[in-house]
């Protein structure tokens, strides 16, 4: 990997070696006080993150990541970085910090690449995505939906103490202003030809106008208080209750109204009918960028649009096995419209016989757990329903908890319609945004000690969503996946994220259309027709990040047959994931020097 500072194996061999919660000889205060800075510039900079983190003081903050300002300022501070990492000696250092080291300077490289990149900017707060510094709001991902989220008071955004309402109010002025910025480089967009496709924008109206002519009671942003502590004093709360309805009437509605009429009027007739992002200036060389981004690997769109296309029909091979094994006879196409509509994979009629349900899928692989992983996190655990004003657009997700474990982790699920909800997923998603997915290897992550702490929130989707694809083949030993229609549905899901590698390179390297894209996803995979058109909509708006998964995922599996073909009867699952988990995210390069490295030695 060419972005990697160099290190000898021997260092990667300690860290894949340690014994658990020693750190390894040859510690450099000088690189402590590097990553204790590094750790602060991550949260200046993206302050939404601190407070998922518990950090409070960063509570009334919203970083403008889109002013050329802001990128200046993040430009000389990846490359002050840089400079500082070049003058340690690495070979000097204990195997845990040479390892953060190299991810550090990982990071650092690939963010410097995208400032200077003329489409990509960096630092958005949302899931550690780039934004695109002349299309900054779009359907999905975006900063006018987290912070709607944030805004209902339920979220990561605290609401317990007066001050807390000020912090909010405080974060509420500087997004304002980022709005302000999102139109004046829309505008410039509009004149550089680097617009969003029509359709995108059209997705966004109503989400915008949802926060239009709403009585102020009703409104999302009022929420917080209409929910108070019962420790507030009448005053407090009197005055409070004044404070937000000024924000609301006098400056949110205002802006929003400003906004949603540039969009309609100016914004939208100037958007492109073209779909990828190949179409823009400077596109092809951006999406490659952004592979490398995602992927943390060199690998190009054609690879990976082959790699994608093989493990499409490697994994409609063993969907034709089941449906074989249930006993149903027709094309596997008409199989999925079966399992559409299948009334015994569609028995809820409220919303909270959903979130009952995962709550049994949560107690039956709980008798398992200690059979595959020895590291359990401190953390606690939630399911919860999504919001309604994000609910018909969004897909399941987490979110962790606080790293002090006040704030337990949280799995939504989007419910719309309880009566026509399908549970043939629910196994694999479980084990993907729960348990052992995202809750396990993000909270594990953040209360590990032996790391420094820029390691600790969430980062490296490749990591992160791999492993979560990876946990959802873990259902079989789990004690999951006994009734094959739920196996169907985490094969599904793999398809699903085959489908991405496939899709997703098709619409921004080879002129695929959005039409197009649609159509093969609806030959290969169950999901509905108005799902399916989301999620083509959510690759064409976060080139790249749809390819994380997959990619992670075959490497995490290609790592463990590797050590279990070595090791042969030594293999222990446990281990093995103890390694997987133990260094916070990594790309995927470091990952597999580290398990290569503990193959050696392990084996002897």
């Amino acid at each position: 990997m060419k972005y990697l500072l160099p290190i000898a194996m021997g260092l990667i061999m300690l860290a894949a070696c340690a014994p658990e919660g020693k750190k390894s000889t040859g510690h450099s205060n000088t690189m402590d006080s590097l990553f204790i800075a590094f750790y602060d510039f991550q949260k200046k900079i993206n302050p939404i993150e601190a407070t998922k983190a518990g950090f409070d003081s960063y509570n009334d903050t919203i970083v403008n990541y889109i002013s050329d300002g802001h990128q200046d300022y993040l430009r000389k501070s990846y490359a002050s970085f840089l400079s500082a990492l070049e003058k340690e000696d690495l070979t000097q250092l204990g195997a845990q910090d040479a390892l953060s080291a190299r991810v550090m300077e990982w990071d650092c490289r690939v963010k410097l690449e995208g400032l200077n990149n003329p489409i990509v900017t960096m630092a958005s707060p949302i899931y550690n995505l780039p934004s695109f510094e002349r299309m900054p709001l779009f359907q999905i991902q975006s900063l006018h939906l987290y912070v709607a989220q944030l805004a209902g008071g339920t979220s990561v955004q605290p609401f317990a103490t007066p001050a807390d309402y000020s912090n909010w109010l405080q974060r509420l002025e500087d997004y304002l202003q980022f709005l302000d910025t999102c139109i004046l480089q829309m505008k410039k967009g509009m004149e550089e030809g680097i617009v969003l496709p029509k359709v995108l924008t059209t997705k966004m109206l109503p989400q915008i106008k949802a926060f239009l002519d709403v009585p102020l009671e009703e409104h999302l942003f009022y929420q917080p208080v209409l929910n108070f502590p019962e420790s507030f004093t009448e005053e407090v709360k009197i005055k409070l209750k004044t404070d937000y309805g000024q924000m609301i009437t006098e400056k949110i509605s205002p802006k929003y109204q400003q906004l949603y009429q540039f969009l309609e009027r100016e914004y939208l007739p100037a958007c492109r009918d073209t779909d990828g992002i190949s179409a823009l200036p400077h596109g092809l060389e951006t999406y490659d960028y952004l592979i490398r981004l995602h992927t943390t690997t060199e690998m190009t769109a054609v690879e990976i649009h082959e790699l994608g296309l093989r493990e499409v029909d490697r994994i409609t091979k063993e969907m034709e096995k089941v449906k074989a094994e249930i006993g149903y006879v027709g094309e596997l196409k008409d199989f999925f419209t079966t399992i559409r509509t299948k009334k015994e994979l569609v028995p809820f009629s409220k919303p909270e016989e959903v979130l009952a349900h995962f709550d049994k899928i949560h107690e039956r692989l709980n008798l398992y757990l200690d059979r595959v992983f020895n590291l359990r996190p401190k953390s606690g655990f939630h399911v919860k329903r999504t919001e309604a004003f994000r609910e018909a657009s969004a897909s399941a997700e987490y979110v962790p908890g606080s790293k002090d474990a006040k704030r337990p982790g949280t799995f939504y699920v989007p419910i719309p319609n309880a009566e026509e909800y399908n549970r043939v997923h629910d196994e694999a998603l479980f084990l993907h945004e729960a348990i052992p997915g995202h809750h396990y290897q993000l909270s594990l992550q953040q209360e590990n000690k032996d790391l420094p702490e820029f390691l600790h929130p969430e980062s490296m989707g490749v990591f992160v969503e791999g492993w979560a694809l990876y946990a959802e083949s873990l259902g079989k030993e789990l004690g999951l996946y006994q009734d094959p229609y739920a196996y169907f549905g985490m094969l599904s899901m793999e398809m699903h994220r085959a489908i991405r590698l496939v899709v997703d390179t098709g619409i921004h390297a080879l002129g695929w259309t959005r039409e197009e894209a649609i159509a093969y996803s609806l030959a290969h995979e169950a999901e509905s027709e108005a799902g399916i058109i989301t999620e083509v909509e959510r690759y064409m708006a976060t080139p790249g990040q749809a390819l994380s998964y997959k990619v992670g995922q075959l490497k995490i599996l290609e790592l463990r047959d590797r050590a279990k073909n070595a090791l042969g009867p030594k293999f222990d699952i446990r281990a093995f994931h103890d390694q997987v988990l133990g260094s916070g995210s990594l790309p995927l390069v470091l990952l597999e020097e580290k398990i290569d490295a503990w193959i050696a030695r392990y084996g002897v």
